[in-house]
């Protein structure tokens, strides 16, 4: 996808996401802005929307949970992720698979 927006620093890669929860499936469904746009099968309520996005980034790039972080907009639906173990350019080749 070339409008994502990608930093890659010291073995970790920082991009935004825009996150749908309350939806029917849990998948990436292209962009919204320069944000990678997720839907999510979890409600916003108590962090399950968080905790299913950390895990379905985990399986989607191929790294352990401990890998992905939320640094901003916990409580909101645009976030900034980093995720540790893969590059910029791997991390684009899986989610143009994945579109």
């Amino acid at each position: 996808m070339s409008g994502l927006r990608v930093a890659e620093v010291n073995g970790r890669v920082r991009l935004s996401v825009h996150v749908q929860p309350k939806a029917a499936r849990t998948e990436i469904v292209g962009l919204h802005g320069d944000a990678l746009k997720i839907r999510l099968t979890s409600p916003p309520v108590g962090g399950a929307a968080n905790d299913a996005l950390v895990k379905f980034l985990a399986e989607t790039f191929a790294v352990g949970r401990r890998s992905v972080r939320i640094l901003a907009g916990e409580h909101s639906r645009s976030k900034i992720v980093e995720i540790e173990g893969i590059t910029a350019r791997a991390l684009h080749e899986i989610v143009d698979a994945a579109h």
